[in-house]
């Protein structure tokens, strides 16, 4: 019979799925952290975009839920960098902005991003898409 922390996390094996957050914006990322921890998430936060990716190489998350404006690097540079690293390709990307137009989620797809949200979002639709691209098939 699996345990809660499989169920939330989609395993077979109970090891809880890791997620990183990058966001500098500090009451977007208590909601994420309030969201990750109610679903049994193992998850760290970093606040810019120069601290990202050796915050990336050094935990291997299962998923970035990444900011694309960030003070440093930005959430652009900082997908397409884990894009073109050959141990990171596991890693996947969800990425976060204000600014929600069609350009910039094309843009963000293109790149390499596994998904998009537009900020404010409302928690289950973050949930659902950050369950969507932790599962297998995700």
């Amino acid at each position: 019979m699996a345990d809660i922390t499989t169920l939330h996390t989609g395993l077979n094996s109970g090891r809880k799925h890791s997620v990183l957050v990058v966001e500098d914006e500090d009451n977007i990322a208590l909601a994420l952290d309030f969201l990750l921890t109610r679903e049994g998430y193992t998850h760290d936060r970093v606040a810019d975009g120069d601290a990202a990716l050796p915050k990336i190489r050094a935990m291997q998350p299962d998923l970035v839920l990444l900011d694309v404006m960030l003070p440093g690097a930005s959430g652009y540079e900082i997908c397409q960098t884990v894009r073109l690293d050959p141990l990171l390709k596991a890693v996947k990307i969800l990425m976060m902005t204000a600014r929600g137009s069609s350009i910039e989620r094309r843009k963000g797809l293109a790149i390499g991003a596994d998904g998009f949200i537009t900020k404010p979002f409302e928690l289950k639709e973050l949930r659902d898409e950050v369950r969507r691209l932790l599962t297998p098939e995700g």
